[in-house]
């Protein structure tokens, strides 16, 4: 494994911009000597030079094509080109993350070594981004990498794009922060949405100010551009989707159901970096649907960034779950296929049409029982699993280790504890299922029996 890193992010160091990424924060290739925490899977490692959020036409791509189209430059600046492997500090410190935080779990995130990781999330950048402030506004977009549960919605690879829209106390009339933001909302393009917003703008308890930092005054302006330039969002996004399920439905697109006003909701949140905060939700095909989080950026953030004078929104989503949604893409895993079958049906942000299935295959289950070992051996999310430190995580790791994306997803079962050794027994149903080709039964149970292999190989358990 050591080798494979040293491999890759030798590989990839002229491939990613530094970015706004200081000296003494950048990753270099030399900070990747492996050690006790190294946890990165050499079929991780592989996907890191992929970055379908920058391939043509990739349904990715252009799903951030839509979004950035409603934050334009000169106000924002767009980062879509920042190196996935970041210092400890700045994927968890620089935001905050207590030290016991799970997050930090080798369960949960994969680590280079103990001072470097993949990013978990595209706020590892931002405290670097504001500190630069070389625009008003921005947004990232990039892949993120945690450990997960296999199934089809969920890959140990996805995509999120972030934006903040920031305005300096230093450089507005009179350092009137309300007007300079009001008067800034003005210039957004009105929209017809039918918009449900019956919480207060902050609430002591559910939702409150900053009031160390932040007048109610500034915060309620703060929030009406948030909310109207995120709503534009909406309106893009599923203006496309109706236009291309009207399409495929042979629906004539003056149809008067057409016609009717999406609607959202704004919901009150809780998020770590932002207070007060909301959820936005679309009414979409009969469901309210969560589309993103947002809020007042956390004033401790910016001060650590050293322009404590700042103050504004941000937001952030996942570009996979709203292209599945904007594409009708029913398995995550499509989005890394190569098969032309696939690309081929996504061209640009002008010819949105759903994705039409090119083949559909028999669902191959087997079942895998095993003990756990009795005695602890190891921390969580090591190489052993025992009833102690067992992680479900690990064992999806070696399923994915192995059976790749051929597995569609992986569930527990059933769960059994021995009355008199007190031992505890799992079984896992996993479902091998190809995307592009028929998987024969004998195919499957070469894999299962390697997954099983592997199993007692890594984690030392006693299969059943």
């Amino acid at each position: 494994m050591e080798k494979d890193i040293t491999t890759y992010t030798a590989a990839m160091d002229s491939k990613w911009s530094s970015g706004v990424m200081s000296a003494e924060t950048t990753v270099a290739a030399g900070v990747s000597a492996t050690d006790s925490w190294t946890n990165v899977p050499s079929s991780i490692l592989s996907l890191l030079p992929r970055r379908l959020h920058l391939q043509p036409s990739h349904p990715i791509a252009l799903t951030r094509e839509l979004i950035e189209s409603r934050f334009p430059s000169p106000t924002y600046a767009h980062y879509n080109n920042l190196s996935p492997i970041v210092t400890v500090a700045q994927n968890f410190d620089s935001l905050g993350f207590p030290a016991d935080h799970p997050g930090r779990n080798r369960s949960d995130t994969y680590y280079i070594n103990k001072d470097t990781v993949l990013r978990t999330h595209t706020s590892a950048h931002e405290v670097d981004i504001f500190r630069q402030n070389a625009s008003q506004g921005y947004t990232i977009s990039a892949d993120v990498y945690r450990r997960d549960a296999i199934d089809r919605s969920h890959y140990p690879v996805f995509h999120q794009m972030e934006g903040s829209r920031m305005w300096d106390r230093r450089g507005v009339p009179g350092g009137n922060i309300a007007k300079a933001v009001w008067d800034d909302l003005e210039k957004i393009s009105k929209h017809n949405l039918e918009v449900e917003d019956p919480s207060p703008t902050v609430h002591p308890e559910r939702n409150p100010l900053q009031a160390d930092y932040h007048s109610l005054g500034e915060v309620e302006a703060i929030a009406a551009h948030l909310k109207r330039s995120l709503e534009g969002v909406v309106v893009e996004l599923f203006s496309k989707a109706r236009q291309a399920a009207a399409g495929a439905n042979s629906i004539d697109a003056k149809d008067p159901l057409s016609d009717e006003p999406l609607k959202v909701r704004w919901v009150e949140a809780y998020f770590p970096f932002t207070s007060p905060s909301w959820e936005l939700e679309v009414f979409w095909q009969d469901d309210w649907l969560e589309i993103l989080g947002c809020g007042i950026s956390k004033q401790h953030l910016l001060i650590n960034a050293g322009v404590p004078d700042q103050i504004g929104w941000a937001f952030g989503l996942g570009l996979d779950r709203v292209a599945m949604l904007l594409f009708s893409i029913p398995d995550i895993r499509l989005f890394w296929s190569q098969d032309k079958r696939f690309l081929s049906q996504f061209t640009s942000i002008d010819d949105i049409r759903p994705f039409k299935e090119y083949s559909k295959h028999p669902a191959c289950y087997k079942d895998m029982a095993f003990w756990l070992r009795s005695s602890s051996s190891s921390a969580g999310g090591g190489l052993r699993s025992n009833a102690q430190d067992f992680h479900e995580n690990d064992v999806m790791e070696v399923v994915r280790e192995v059976g790749g994306d051929l597995v569609e997803d992986v569930r527990l079962v059933d769960e059994f504890q021995h009355p008199v050794s007190g031992r505890k027994s799992l079984c896992y149903r996993i479902n091998y299922r190809s995307l592009d080709g028929t998987l024969t039964n004998k195919e499957a149970n070469q894999l299962h029996q390697g997954v099983k292999e592997e199993l007692m190989k890594r984690l030392g358990v006693e299969l059943r």
